[in-house]
């Protein structure tokens, strides 16, 4: 089993009692502005979203991880790998991206789960280049990708949505453990 522990937390696969935590964090509007359409997530939606989360790990070897905070045990979010099918003009790529409860905002939380995240993709996982696709405005994501040394490598608009996105990426040669 895959566990990353930092100083204040532990990444992990998923437990079955991740399912409400991880929907409440999916049901926030504020939390849910950034990600696809903004449209927030149920229960059953995010009981899928979690099956196609750990079938992405049994795929790729590698996935999103549940996020939870030593100290208390909370889920806090998610952090973690995936292939941004989306966006095919990208491909191959893997993205990093994070996700957390508003709770947990604005104490270097996805900071910390990302730098970690990284560090797995690029040394443990073999990888030797890893992008982070931001929607435009989402400026304490962009902050994130600046501390990981993340830097803006194209613009371009979601081919949906019609929103602009900025790709940003770091590949091995730039990274700093």
């Amino acid at each position: 089993m895959t566990e990353i522990h930092t100083p204040r937390l532990l990444l992990r696969r998923w437990h079955d009692d991740d399912l409400v935590p991880m929907a409440d964090i999916n049901a926030d509007p504020q939390v849910m502005q950034w990600i696809g359409d903004g449209s927030v997530r149920d229960l059953e939606q995010t009981a899928e979203d979690i099956e196609r989360w750990e079938e992405e790990w049994d795929e790729e070897g590698f996935g999103l991880f549940a996020v939870e905070l030593l100290a208390s045990g909370e889920l806090a979010g998610l952090v973690g790998l995936s292939v941004p099918t989306f966006l095919p003009e990208v491909l191959p790529a893997v993205e990093i991206g994070w996700r957390l409860g508003t709770p947990f905002w604005g104490q270097g939380y996805a900071s910390e789960a990302a730098a970690a995240t990284l560090e797995f993709a690029l040394q443990d996982r073999g990888l030797d280049r890893v992008i982070s696709i931001l929607r435009v405005g989402n400026d304490a994501s962009e902050n994130v990708m600046r501390k990981l040394g993340m830097e803006l490598e194209r613009e371009t608009v979601h081919p949906v949505y019609g929103f602009p996105l900025h790709i940003h990426a770091i590949d091995l040669t730039e990274y700093q453990a």
